[in-house]
């Protein structure tokens, strides 16, 4: 059972039987060496080694100069300073290391979690002997265990001596693998080495020649960021990230681009570690047990590279797949070449191109056969070396990406050197160590190795050399440029992780849609975990509400509050009371029991549901919440049958569905009176800027046919909203446009000090009774303000406008405001300009995300008191303080939609689209929501867009289908294994028709006195969803670093919890995760490097507070694609069948030069191109055959009449369909300017913002395990 429980992964290299703390061993090095930081990249970053010394240089020795690991490839290599961060305090080893004892300094630079040092990274004991030196990272490190026995001359190349055989090197790459819980025979926590894993092969089959995205040609200068907008992810133009540029980039590849189906292994398996103790892995005998990498095949075995690959630019070489990783069966006692360490970066998927012809590092990604490039690789030619080509097998052939491919450019800037050292010849065998840049180009992958997928970093599965000057490679790695040294026994290296052999969060979902996607999801269980949100699904409903409206972090509670403060797992549920149904779902009947209203319990008020237990031949129930006995009135009355149950049950949906409505009396309406139909009110921007953007005669023209699709519940009836149209600037204008008139009536109110409505008949109107008056007023505003001079506004006014108007026609309402600048004109709200820069990443940084003045807070408590909902539609071309304008429409249920640098031509389309849904949407207005539990638990917190006058009360001015509630559960007694724990969540609302309701949802969960069975009943997108929205409300009262320390403690303590009392004692190198939370930690790095909680320079304090208040109503489904968006590989795509290509791993690793990706994020929609895809692919999707006349402005593809057209458009739209807001599309040419903005979503690499790759970060969370288990 419990492998299928839990996954272990070795993180932790092992022990080094060389020194303890020699030179780290390659797979040490920092074990973000993935592509993380630095290992990753092929062409090896140091960056993540905490030893080493200084940005690249410190390794660079072997590379050419310039190519500084890390600054070139900003993304794979931690940033130096990450690397120092983990490092120099702690090393990261999974297993103890001992400090370094030479090692070059640690890196210097604090960031975040890449901190881990080489070093540190590793896991295992450290080496014994020589003092770890940080080997390149580019080194592929393999962790086998190539000892070469001696130091490895300072070479300037990057390499270490080749392991000796491509077996060790799979080993070592094996080595850090993530093993299922099984320990394997070899020890625990460590699987036996794998044999040359030929295995890895079959992961990656080649599946189409691979591709290697460009490494990216660009000129090695960072990118421009010119010409993009800052806030380009949202809404605004792109601009180009600068900080991108230097730094890494942000997602550099990080692993075999695998991503696309991880083998088969169990996902929780990975393949466990060779055990320590092994000898390198010369002796490479598949590991015993449950091997799975968790990701990729491990490297085959390979025949020796020996021979020189052909050159980098024969494409031939490989195209089929990317050569295989590691080689493993590189000639045993010869030392492979190895390609020089630098690899390639992960950037680039292709093959490294070395001109030496070296084979690609074991541990090396393949790299695709360069012929995929035909012809040197450019970047070699810009001195950087085309990291595609380099050494990263194509992934996306096989179905990962090559994400190096992506690399972004500045990968290519000038630190090719990088890649090339990897390529360097490592001394072949009759080769002269040169340096490594000696030519860039890589040899082809050798034909052999197709089809494995590459590993790119050294961690997993290159060897990387040792860095020169350190004395020994790494054992396991290739010694370039040393003698090849027999292969000794050299202390096994340390495993480096192997992205393919690290949780896939591909792998899991592709799972969960191949298990639970066949059968509909019956409800009638208590406590049974639902399919996840990215699985299609149907539910059926038997007694719980669906998990489209509910969806808990635990389907098991704990009985006691002592075991839920062991492990730390957030006892939460994200409600979205009127979430949209698929078509073949039924929505949730109405109930009208007549003027009595509904059933309830006389003491805790919960309302008749399944929960409650009938007694006494049926004369009276028992509530299940609080097991008060409360008469069953006599028009309620029912006989019971044999079991207990009434004989109505099944005709009762209150008695046997999870989910209902009832018809509420006049008791629950306002005042004791009905509510009228309610009332939208347009309130538009008329000032200088709004008008000039196009903004107003957009508007003013849609809405002529908007208003006559008016939200409604009958489609055949006309709706029952009325409307009404205010424009403004400093002052206001009211529009009466009775159906009596011929023209409309403009009223201008000046004294915004005192805000009235001038007028009371005529302004709140039935469009169908006054369509004429009103297309007359819509068709005059535009001309009336086209020549306006006015620039300042006003805000506050504005809604204080609305919700007069609403006060009196004494109904409830939205408005819709569509404003364009910061409000500074003399008026109640009136804001100056706070931005400052200079305070992010201080104490006070929490005052930016704070409302600058109390008004707007009064303002919109009264709007809640009136049920008067605020949508606001933002035009901003520079600050305008979201974090204070969004208080209303976020207190009060309403929406902010943020369209930065509108320009009507490419932002005209996504503004409109998001409109019609805004204004068509299934609305409840003045609504409560309580949430009722059991005995045991209770409701203590709430997150969303709400306001609260009391603890219990959550009070919505307006709901809609897109909202959601989060509600956290804390104990305040036990709770019993027999009855689980009960919520009902019931929302009092006015339908838009005018009717007042209860909708109602009840969950039943399970209750547990064993901590196993909570950590195996846990949904770990709905934690994070939690936590997102927990850190994202915790910035309002503490520095971001604190909020992010917070963070991490809490995932360890959970993980650690689960280790030390659910899992089998195994080695403490070991990562062991349980199988419903091994992807905790790549979900939770991708929350902490968001843009609100470590921001990059580029992004706007009105980013980060939009996106903030966003994320506090996102439902779980829209969470999920946010922080880790989905890449779909178009040159997959089968135009015959109707299903989407299974996603890859969000790195860069995972694109491919020849590919077409497809990246969403719920926010916006990215095509990025690779600069060698197919001519037929882009003229079929472009109408263009060359990559060179693609117009990256393009926000929609042409319809061409072929079916790959039509069916990339189909895509589209159903992608677009599934989200809640319109996504604009972006094109994305590879290496260019745009590119970085595009990079910033492969979350699985190091961002430029200092947030930590994905391997790091596992590292990072190891070893803080290990610091709270010890």
């Amino acid at each position: 059972m419990r492998v299928r429980d839990e996954l272990r992964m070795n993180v932790n290299q092992q022990p080094h039987m060389a020194s303890p703390y020699g030179q780290p061993q390659p797979g040490y090095q920092g074990y973000p060496q993935p592509g993380y930081g630095g290992g990753h990249v092929p062409s090896g970053y140091p960056a993540q080694y905490a030893p080493y010394n200084g940005p690249g240089s410190g390794y660079q020795q072997g590379p050419p100069q310039g190519y500084s690991p890390y600054a070139s490839f900003p993304s794979k290599t931690l940033a130096t300073n990450l690397v120092s961060d983990l490092s120099s305090s702690s090393p990261l080893d999974l297993g103890m290391r001992g400090p370094p004892t030479s090692g070059a300094p640690p890196v210097s630079g604090a960031q975040s979690y890449s901190q881990f040092g080489q070093g540190e990274t590793q896991n295992g004991p450290p080496p014994m002997g020589a003092p770890p030196q940080r080997p390149p990272v580019s080194q592929p490190y393999t962790p086998g265990a190539v000892n070469l026995s001696g130091p490895q001359p300072p070479y300037g190349q990057q390499f270490g001596a080749p392991p000796v055989s491509m077996q060790q090197m799979t080993n070592q790459m094996a080595s850090m693998q993530v093993g299922s819980t099984a320990p394997s025979p070899a020890g625990p926590g460590y699987a036996p080495p794998s044999v040359s894993q030929a295995t890895m092969s079959a992961p990656y089959t080649p599946a189409s020649p691979p591709t290697f995205p460009p490494t990216s040609t660009a000129p090695s200068q960072p990118l421009p960021t010119e010409a993009v907008a800052p806030q380009s992810y949202y809404g605004a133009p792109p601009t180009a990230q600068q900080p991108f540029p230097n730094a890494a980039p942000p997602f550099s590849s990080t692993g075999p681009t695998q991503s696309q189906a991880p083998p088969p292994v169990s996902p929780q398996s990975f393949p466990q570690a060779p055990p320590v103790s092994q000898p390198p892995f010369s002796t490479a005998q598949v590991p015993p047990g449950p091997t799975q990498s968790y990701g990729g095949p491990l490297p085959p075995t390979q025949p020796s590279f020996p021979r020189p690959p052909l050159p980098t630019s024969q494409p031939s070489t490989f195209p089929a797949g990317p050569p295989p990783t590691s080689i493993p069966s590189q000639l045993p006692g010869v030392m492979q070449p190895q390609p020089p360490v630098s690899q390639p970066s992960p950037y680039h998927s292709g093959p490294p191109p070395n001109s030496t012809g070296f084979p690609p590092q074991v541990g090396a990604p393949p790299r695709p056969s360069l012929g995929g490039m035909q012809g040197p690789p450019p970047l070699a030619s810009q001195g950087h070396p085309p990291l595609a080509s380099q050494g990263h097998p194509p992934m996306a052939s096989q179905g990962h990406p090559p994400m190096a491919s992506q690399g972004p450019p500045m990968a290519s800037q000038g630190h090719l050197p990088m890649a090339q050292a990897n390529h360097v010849p490592s001394t072949q065998p009759g080769m002269p160590p040169g340096p490594i840049n000696a030519s860039l180009s890589g040899p082809p992958p050798q034909p052999g190795m197709q089809g494995y997928p590459p590993q790119q970093n050294g961690a997993f599965g290159q060897v990387r050399g040792p860095q020169p000057g350190y004395t020994g490679p790494y054992p396991g790695q290739p010694n370039y440029g040393a003698q090849p040294a027999a292969p000794a026994p050299a202390p096994s290296a340390p495993k480096r992780l192997d992205p393919d052999s690290i949780p896939s969060p591909i792998q899991v979902i592709e799972d969960d849609k191949a298990n639970k996607g066949s059968e509909p999801f019956t409800t009638g269980v208590r406590g049974q975990a639902p399919p996840l949100v990215t699985t299609k699904f149907q539910v059926r409903d038997q007694g719980n509400a669906s998990p489209r409206y509910i969806r808990c972090t635990a389907y098991n509670m704990p009985c006691n509050s002592d075991m839920a403060k062991q492990s730390q797992v957030p006892l939460a549920a994200v409600i979205k009371p009127l979430a949209p149904l698929p078509a073949d779902e039924s929505p949730p009947y109405l109930v009208d029991h007549g003027e009595s209203g509904p059933i309830r319990c006389n003491r805790c008020k919960a309302y008749m549901c399944p929960y409650m237990q009938f007694i006494d031949g049926g004369r009276r129930f028992q509530c299940g919440f609080c097991s008060c006995v409360t008469e069953v009135p006599p028009h309620y009355f029912q006989h019971l049958d044999h079991t207990g149950k009434r004989v109505d049950c099944y005709d009762r949906p209150e008695l046997s569905m999870g989910s209902y409505e009832f018809m509420a009396t006049v008791d629950y309406c306002k005042n004791n009176k009905f509510p009228q139909p309610p009332g939208y009110i347009f309130l538009i921007d008329v000032s200088y800027n709004a008008v000039k953007s196009g903004m107003v005669g957009i508007v003013c023209q849609e809405l002529k046919t908007l208003l006559d699709y008016l939200p409604r519940e009958n489609p055949d009836v006309e709706s029952n909203v009325r409307v009404g149209f205010v424009t403004y600037n400093k002052v206001l204008h009211f529009y009466n446009v009775k159906a009596s008139l011929a023209q409309p009536q403009m009223m201008v109110v000046s004294d915004v000090a005192d805000m009235f409505v001038p007028l009371l008949d005529g302004f709140l109107v039935n469009v169908s009774e006054s369509r004429v008056v009103i297309e007359s007023l819509l068709d005059q505003i535009p001309e009336m303000f086209a020549d306006t001079r006015e620039t300042e506004t006003v805000f506050g006014p504005v809604i204080q406008a609305g919700l007069e108007a609403l006060k009196a026609a004494d109904c409830a309402g939205k408005l819709l405001v569509f404003h364009s600048s910061l409000p500074i004109a003399e008026a109640p709200g009136k804001l100056k300009n706070r931005e400052d820069k200079k305070l992010v990443g201080t104490d006070k940084e929490k005052s930016l995300f704070q409302p600058q003045v109390s008004f707007y807070n009064t303002l919109a408590k009264e709007c809640v008191a009136q049920g008067c909902c605020v949508d606001l539609f933002l035009f901003p071309n520079q600050y305008v303080d979201v974090a204070t304008l969004g208080v209303v429409p976020t207190s009060t249920g309403g929406s902010i939609y943020k369209y930065t640098y509108f320009q009507a031509p490419s932002d005209q389309e996504r503004f409109l689209n998001d409109l019609r849904r805004d204004v068509q949407k299934q609305m409840g207005f003045d609504a409560v929501m309580r949430v009722r539990t059991s005995t045991g638990i209770r409701a203590t917190d709430f997150f969303g867009s709400f306001y609260m006058s009391n603890t219990t009360d959550v009070e919505l001015a307006g709901l809609d289908c897109d909202k959601t509630v989060t509600v956290e559960f804390r104990h305040d007694d036990k709770l019993s294994e027999e009855t689980g724990a009960l919520m009902q969540c019931a929302v009092l609302y006015t339908s838009c028709s005018g009717q007042r309701r209860l909708r109602v949802h009840n969950m039943a969960v399970n209750c547990c006195s064993q901590l196993a069975d909570l950590y195996r009943n846990c949904e770990t997108d709905t934690i994070i969803n939690f936590f997102a929205k927990y850190a994202y409300r915790s910035v309002l009262s503490g520095p971001t670093k604190n909020v992010r320390d917070s963070l991490v403690n809490q995932c360890a303590q959970i993980l650690a919890c689960y280790r030390k009392n659910c899992a089998s004692p195994s080695s403490a190198g070991q990562l062991i995760l349980p199988e419903c939370m091994k992807l905790l930690p790549v979900y939770l790095n991708c929350v902490l490097k968001s843009d609100v909680l470590q921001p990059g320079a580029d992004v706007s304090l009105d980013d980060r507070a939009y996106l903030r208040q966003l994320v506090s109503t996102m439902d779980v489904a829209e969470s999920h694609v946010f922080f880790y968006p989905r890449l779909l590989p178009l040159q997959k795509l089968d135009v015959e069948s109707m299903s989407v290509p299974v996603a890859v791993r969000d790195s860069e690793e995972r694109l491919s030069r020849g590919g077409v990706y497809l990246l969403e994020n719920g926010l916006n929609i990215f095509l990025w191109v690779g600069v060698n895809a197919q001519q037929e692919l882009l003229q079929n999707i472009f109408g263009t055959p060359a990559f060179s006349q693609i117009d990256p402005n393009m926000t929609t593809l042409p319809a061409l009449d072929n079916p790959f057209s039509k069916r990339l458009r189909e895509i589209i739209e159903s992608v677009r369909a599934q989200r809640s807001r319109y996504m604009k599309l972006m094109v994305v040419k590879q290496e260019d300017k745009l590119e970085l903005i595009f990079k910033h979503f492969l979350v699985e690499d190091k961002s430029n913002n200092g947030g930590a790759s994905y391997v790091d970060f596992l590292c990072h969370m190891h070893k803080e395990i290990r610091q709270l288990l010890s």
